[in-house]
């Protein structure tokens, strides 16, 4: 079966990326022996021209589209990314009869109301190395759907439980036939690598769970850093693991540094850190295998709201982490997530002052949390009225702490005026 994968959009903070779940998917498909082509909307000019160029040439007997940001999440600015996928739907059904499968991150987290808005002939939520496999066998073999894992049908919802493999060294990984040219050039490329899958970390307002699910899943160290030497001899340099805990579990996390080191490879590469079991140990072998900035999501400097947000540390934790960092000459870039339940104005200016004392190189600052279906933040948001029952919550809504807006949105500005190294 001719197979055409497409990304639509994606949205990294300063820098180009590629899109490694779709490209996933599309070495799953080759290996099971269809023909797939994959084409990344961020990487060329005109979309629609390239998509009717594709119909044209390629001729698909399926179309696998895969969404992954739904909105900007700001709250003082909140953009909807929805309209430009909606039209590459529109014009994928207008041009061919191939049904348009929905997948990716951000249909992972609205299966049904994606669908819908979206008029896609349907969608897959969660991994689709397996499930889109079964569904191209069962429209080749024109049976019924029941049962596919994580399918869901307009009018109709989901048809089979979702599945979660464990064994993620079962799924191939993508080689450079899926990857455009253009990836290659600039120094604003990170090539993403994903060594684990899942979360357990619960975080209040988190949508990992609804995308990966909470079980966290590995791959080989072995098998990570083959795969890299393919990447790294075709002269990319730049890598960011995309992992959502880089440092859990801490013995995994040193195993895979140590790969890298015994590489040998001239190559840079970031992160994201959890603020716990972060140790002398860890960021020596870090730093040695590489690495030279990390993400360190830590949110808030109040104990009593990182207990809301059901954080595992402390700002004891995010201090030493830090510290242990900046002895390494690993960069730092810091987020917190103000306006949640429970804040204050006393909360917001000690989460800033934490902040500040971290000396950071980078700080990112968002004010207003999104609501996410299936969090705890959205439970919190129904009971005080944020949100009603019902609500999809497919268009942009925040949290914002009772009395809090404006000033918070002030402080934020006056405190960012003496922080060129702050963001918003």
């Amino acid at each position: 079966m001719k197979v055409f994968l497409i990304s639509v959009n994606r949205e990294e903070m300063n820098m180009r990326t590629w899109p490694l779940g779709a490209a996933c998917v599309a070495a799953s498909v080759q290996q099971a022996g269809h023909t797939v082509e994959l084409l990344d909307l961020m990487h060329v000019g005109d979309p629609i021209a390239s998509v009717r160029t594709a119909i044209r040439e390629f001729h698909p007997e399926v179309v696998g589209v895969s969404v992954r940001n739904i909105d900007s999440q700001k709250m003082s600015d909140p953009i909807c990314f929805l309209e430009s996928a909606r039209e590459i739907v529109a014009e994928f059904k207008a041009l061919t009869d191939a049904p348009v499968v929905l997948g990716g991150a951000g249909y992972s987290i609205y299966p049904m109301s994606l669908l819908e808005y979206l008029r896609a002939d349907m969608g897959i939520q969660g991994e689709g190395e397996m499930s889109f496999l079964d569904l191209i066998d069962r429209l080749e073999q024109h049976t019924d759907m029941k049962g596919v894992s994580g399918l869901y049908l307009p009018g109709s919802g989901l048809q089979g439980w979702r599945r979660y493999e464990k064994d993620l060294d079962s799924f191939p990984l993508p080689d450079a036939r899926f990857a455009a040219d253009s990836i290659f050039a600039g120094d604003d490329f990170w090539f993403p690598v994903q060594t684990r899958r899942g979360c357990p970390m619960n975080c209040s307002y988190c949508s990992t769970a609804a995308i990966e699910g909470c079980l966290l899943r590995k791959r080989s160290p072995l098998t990570v850093v083959k795969w890299l030497s393919e990447w790294v001899k075709l002269g990319l340099k730049r890598y960011y693991f995309v992992d959502n805990t880089f440092n859990l579990p801490p013995s995994y996390a040193k195993t895979l540094c140590e790969e890298l080191i015994d590489a040998s490879w001239d190559i840079r590469w970031r992160c994201i850190l959890y603020p716990v079991n972060v140790n002398e140990e860890l960021v020596r072998l870090m730093a040695a295998a590489g690495c030279m900035e990390v993400s360190l999501g830590f949110e808030s400097g109040s104990e009593l709201i990182l207990q809301g947000m059901k954080k595992k540390f402390s700002p004891k934790d995010v201090n030493d982490a830090s510290d242990l960092l900046g002895e390494f000459g690993i960069r730092r870039m810091g987020f917190l997530l103000l306006g949640g339940p429970g804040e204050t104005k006393e909360s917001a200016l000690e989460s800033l002052r934490f902040a500040d004392s971290l000396n950071l190189e980078s700080l990112k600052l968002t004010v207003g949390i999104r609501i996410y279906p299936g969090t705890s933040l959205a439970q919190i948001a129904l009971r005080e009225g944020i949100i009603a029952a019902g609500d999809d919550l497919l268009q942009p809504r925040f949290y914002m702490a009772h009395g809090l807006g404006g000033w918070l949105k002030e402080t934020v500005d006056h405190w960012m005026l003496e922080h060129p190294n702050w963001m918003r």
